[in-house]
């Protein structure tokens, strides 16, 4: 049971991590954070799984051009600027509504249902993250809090309830949508940095759909 909780705690820890890099820009001290030892530690465990091995490599290779890059901490958060805050033409808008909802308009109905969620399982968005419900960031974040709403349950039954929500949530409120929003950011993340992000996200994505599946068997 331990080693279960904290393979939980692991998968929490990515959704976090993947949540906090698509709500904002890289300060300086984050990038400090990303040439350090830690996260090389964090990325060699994920590498170390055959699925995530390519993914993590590319995502290794993007850090290290960073190196390089003139102004990294200005040009890195203009490429976010770019491909986030933009527009749908030029960018990669991070929102459900975008990709899945009716109009091409924000605030559609992946929003209503992630609220929905949220309302259901009583998790709710940080309030200084001001953005639609349907965010990455929001959606990922909301991730890791019912991964560890599973750890926390004393009855079986009910984490295992919890288990199969994880399954339908990311089926249907981030696979619906996740693969084309990763496809914009390939062809119009021109330095890499944030596409290879997403591509090790939907890969990491697909594999826990994998292992929720099988735990619903």
């Amino acid at each position: 049971m331990q080693e279960f909780i904290a393979f939980n705690e692991q998968r929490a820890e990515i959704y976090w991590w993947m949540s906090s890099l698509m709500a904002r820009e890289l300060t300086a001290e984050d990038l400090e954070q990303y040439h350090g030892g830690d996260m090389y530690t964090f990325l060699s465990g994920l590498g170390m799984t055959e699925e995530l091995k390519q993914p993590v490599e590319n995502f290794r290779e993007a850090i290290n051009r960073l190196k390089t890059r003139e102004d990294t901490q200005l040009e890195l958060a203009a490429d976010f600027c770019g491909l986030f805050l933009s527009t749908p033409k030029s960018g990669a808008l991070p929102y459900a509504s975008m990709y899945v909802g009716d109009s091409g308009l924000l605030n559609d109905k992946p929003a209503q249902e992630m609220h929905d969620w949220m309302e259901k399982y009583d998790i709710a968005q940080r309030k200084e993250f001001n953005e639609p419900a349907d965010h990455l960031a929001v959606e990922l974040d909301f991730m890791g809090n019912l991964i560890i709403m599973a750890n926390q349950q004393q009855d079986e039954a009910k984490a295992e309830e919890i288990m199969q929500a994880q399954h339908s949530f990311i089926s249907t409120m981030l696979m619906n949508w996740l693969p084309a929003f990763a496809k914009d950011c390939n062809e119009r993340d021109k330095f890499g940095f944030y596409a290879a992000a997403v591509n090790l996200l939907l890969a990491f994505c697909k594999l826990d759909t994998a292992f929720l599946a099988a735990e619903e068997q």
